[in-house]
């Protein structure tokens, strides 16, 4: 069942992805494998400068990609600036990964050039389109953590409602444990004092049944909150799949 919610929330995932790149198959494509569902979790929290330094001493870029895109995306009013740095990015991936795929020849790994070159052909096709890749981008992540925003608030919501119901129960087990504890202590009491206790006991039960009827009252509410939140979620997410339409 796990799998199958999985494989349904990545289908979603794929269908906001189509409906962005619309009849772009080519763009859809490269950014299926290059964005990230998780990006806050995916990207790393290096500057990217750090990334590019290190990218140019490990001849591995993709983090430094990774993160120019995002950042991008983050900042569409700098985009003239991202387009540069991701083309950059682009044209040194190119180059150091163009040396290791004549290496891979001269060593007749046939297996390891064409993979090398669907990458070369990846970084062109992102340096060519940097600038669609940017605005696509910009609008699948900004969904992407609107969701896990949402999911991140529901999961608390539950946790919270998950400790309250821990919560009564741990009182309710208080509770019937000094009701028990006083019976057992009325049957060495006198006859006066047996009533005085019986009707201590009458005070506290109704005592303990209004903080019940309170702490229920209290569950209600937060139900009740809980859908005006999801209503106002689901409004949200209605509004902004209309505006990717009408883009």
């Amino acid at each position: 069942m796990w799998k199958k919610k999985e494989e349904k929330k990545e289908e979603k995932e794929e269908d906001l992805l189509k409906v962005l790149c619309g009849d772009d198959a080519k763009l859809r494509d490269f950014l299926g494998h290059t964005l990230y569902l998780h990006p806050l979790d995916a990207i790393s929290e290096k500057s990217l400068d750090i990334l590019t330094e290190e990218a140019e001493k490990s001849g591995n870029f993709r983090p430094a990609v990774d993160k120019a895109i995002f950042e991008g995306s983050q900042n569409l009013g700098e985009s003239e600036r991202y387009i540069k740095v991701i083309q950059n990015l682009a044209s040194k991936t190119i180059h150091a990964t163009e040396q290791e795929k004549d290496k891979a020849e001269k060593e007749g790994r046939t297996d390891k050039t064409a993979s090398l070159e669907r990458e070369i052909q990846d970084q062109r096709f992102m340096s060519e389109r940097a600038e669609d890749v940017l605005n696509v981008a910009s609008k699948f992540y900004n969904e992407t953590l609107v969701k896990l925003g949402e999911d991140a608030r529901r999961a608390l919501r539950a946790e919270t409602r998950r400790e309250a119901y821990m919560e009564e129960r741990r009182i309710g087990k208080l509770e019937e444990a000094g009701r028990e504890a006083r019976k057992k202590e009325r049957r060495e009491m006198g006859r006066e004092e047996r009533r005085e206790a019986e009707q201590q006991d009458k005070r506290e039960e109704l005592a303990a049944e209004e903080r019940k009827a309170a702490r229920a009252e209290e569950r209600r509410e937060a139900e009740r909150e809980e859908g005006r939140i999801e209503e106002l979620e689901k409004t949200g997410r209605e509004a902004r799949k209309k505006g990717r339409e009408r883009d």
